[in-house]
């Protein structure tokens, strides 16, 4: 049964709240903020090491065998998401401006989750091996994936593919990730042995990105360009790409034969947007002036898409079994 507590912001949620609350009264400026920025990219690329250190290439294999799962994640994620995202940029762009509605666009092109994608199918029964490796995969080609959309997609802003950009890709998120897993092997049990303290660095990083993102953002103007009125407005668009990303998942699960297992992994792994991949990549491919109010839509999303997710995994976990299911 679902609980009112369930609505409450996580943790995580708080303390990205908080930061930004830092950022606003307390924003980095020149030795702080250049110093905030250095510490920031080493976060980074530590945080896509542990990434790369904890994911088990044998798990990813074993769920290779569903490719018409994977091939449905990566449509909604790459594909239905990204569509929906560019007629939301064009239509909206002249309400919030421009950079709120390529940020709209930006957390369209974005890979799903990992844990979070895993953890709810798990609760609400669904096909974790499946989902273990389409979610991995997502996040992992979403890497160079979200890069090359963005420079398709928002050309016309000037957001484009840049010698510099993949050098920077490339040094930060896939070197750090490909060091990971080469050194798996040994150093894999050790993480999943200390998974609560590694968790701390995970999101430690993410918060002195997100300071770094908003004290720019700040001192560049931030809530004048995002008063009350465009931040309910944000929400209400996030809303409904998700609910629209959501029913297409389940309709099409259904419409393909997929059985209730397979509809499970592929709602949560396809509906779902990853803030720690999404606030890094942002950093690369953004100028910084521009990165804290771009990020918005992306922060509100977390949280919807937890709060929907707890709600949807009990409903099918308290659902019963179809005879033959699965």
């Amino acid at each position: 049964m679902f609980r009112p507590t369930q609505i409450l912001p996580d943790r995580f949620t708080l303390a990205l709240l908080g930061t930004v609350a830092l950022a606003t009264f307390l924003p980095g400026r020149g030795i702080v903020a250049s110093a905030v920025e250095t510490l920031a990219k080493v976060a980074i690329c530590l945080l896509f090491f542990l990434h790369g250190a904890r994911l088990d290439r044998g798990d990813a294999l074993r769920g290779l065998a569903h490719w018409r799962l994977h091939l449905a994640v990566f449509g909604l994620s790459f594909g239905v998401f990204p569509l929906l995202g560019s007629v939301l940029r064009a239509a909206l762009a002249p309400v919030l401006g421009p950079v709120p509605a390529l940020g709209i666009l930006f957390l369209s092109t974005l890979p799903s989750t990992v844990q979070a994608s895993i953890a709810f199918t798990a609760l609400a029964r669904g096909n974790v091996a499946a989902a273990i490796c389409g979610a991995a995969a997502s996040n992992l080609i979403g890497i160079v994936i979200t890069p090359a959309l963005i420079a398709v997609l928002a050309g016309a802003s000037g957001e484009t593919w840049s010698a510099g950009t993949a050098a920077a890709l490339a040094w930060q998120l896939v070197l750090p990730f490909v060091a990971g897993q080469w050194l798996h092997p040994r150093l894999g049990p050790w993480l999943a042995r200390h998974a609560a303290p590694l968790a701390i660095v995970d999101r430690g990083s993410v918060l002195l990105v997100v300071y770094a993102a908003f004290s720019a953002a700040i001192l560049g103007g931030l809530w004048q360009l995002l008063p009350a009125a465009k931040l309910a407005l944000l929400l209400g668009v996030d809303l409904g790409l998700l609910a629209a990303v959501m029913g297409i998942a389940v309709l099409g699960s259904r419409l393909f034969g997929f059985s209730r297992e397979d509809e499970i992994a592929i709602l949560f792994c396809g509906s779902k947007k990853s803030l720690v991949s999404g606030l890094p990549l942002a950093g690369i491919l953004f100028p910084a002036a521009s990165v804290g109010v771009l990020v918005v839509p992306l922060m509100l999303f977390h949280q919807i898409q937890l709060i929907a997710c707890a709600i949807l995994a009990r409903r099918y976990a308290a659902a019963p079994l179809l005879a033959g299911s699965g």
